[in-house]
């Protein structure tokens, strides 16, 4: 699946955690599956505690963080609201 495509997985709404972007219909924060995986979470692990989630979430708060990265600051990624 294209980062493009990942990315449509991540959306922001003012209304929810100030704005800061999370999983596609949950309110699963972007930042705490990029923490869990700095931790040394394996995808396994955190799929079998956010049930909600599908391994695509995964690899979409991942794209985010490069697009991020890649574009100098989290406010140049669009997140879909």
């Amino acid at each position: 699946m294209p980062d493009q495509e990942l990315l449509q997985r991540i959306t922001a709404n003012p209304e929810i955690f100030g704005g800061k972007p999370i999983v596609r219909g949950t309110r699963i924060l972007v930042e705490l599956i990029l923490s869990l995986l700095a931790q040394g979470a394996t995808v396994e692990s955190i799929l079998a505690d956010y049930p909600d989630l599908e391994p695509e979430d995964i690899r979409a708060c991942i794209a985010y963080a490069h697009a991020a990265i890649a574009h100098g600051s989290p406010d140049a990624v669009q997140a879909t609201g």
